[in-house]
């Protein structure tokens, strides 16, 4: 990657996943409708959960992890991208979100599905509606090393339409997902602390 020695001094204080995390949850949430690269991010300060998960995967790669990420598509909400990453077999995650519940989780999870499924009943939009529905396999962003991805001022839109076009694995059989119950109050409230609104998905009224 073509850092520049301001940013391998940065990149180096975050020397572990959970501080890549802290440093995401520091920094804005950028509500904006565009995908900016990772060296923007610590430019700016600033974002939104695509440009959080391209972040945390460039600065996994360079503390030596591959650079993972998975695409989560959810009804009636904002889909969602996390890096993932493996301790001794079992998976984690690192993630910028507008709600609390949807960022951090411990490398314990013995598979994929298991570490998605820890999202499951977190993942609501903000009528309560549980949205979650399927995720991709893990996208090695190597395959993106050519056109510079984590320090290039080009939009990243081409990555999100390359994960989108991923095969992605349904988490439930639809008859199911009609019975769920909503997020309840306590639990929304929990979720959207510290949210930015002009940031939050509106649900479609049904």
């Amino acid at each position: 990657m073509d850092w520049t020695k301001e940013e391998e001094k940065f990149l180096k204080t975050l020397s572990d996943p959970d501080k890549i995390q802290a440093f995401l949850d520091s920094i804005d949430y950028n509500p904006n409708y565009e995908c900016r690269s990772p060296r923007w991010v610590i430019r700016k300060r600033s974002a939104h959960c695509f440009e959080g998960a391209l972040f945390a995967a460039a600065a996994l790669q360079f503390i030596g992890y591959k650079p993972l990420i998975v695409d989560m598509l959810a009804e009636n909400d904002d889909d969602h991208v996390i890096a993932v990453f493996r301790e001794e077999g079992l998976w984690g995650a690192v993630a910028k979100s507008n709600f609390t519940s949807l960022r951090y989780r411990e490398p314990v999870y013995r598979s994929l599905r298991e570490l998605i499924m820890s999202y499951f009943d977190f993942f609501f939009n903000t009528d309560g509606f549980k949205s979650l529905r399927s995720y991709s396999r893990p996208f090695d962003l190597t395959f993106f090393e050519s056109r510079n991805w984590a320090t290039t001022d080009e939009d990243l839109e081409y990555i999100g339409d390359k994960i989108e076009s991923l095969p992605h694995y349904p988490l439930a059989p639809e008859r199911i997902i009609r019975k769920l119950y909503r997020a309840s109050e306590p639990m929304l409230r929990a979720g959207l602390l510290g949210s930015k609104p002009e940031g939050l998905y509106k649900p479609k009224k049904k």
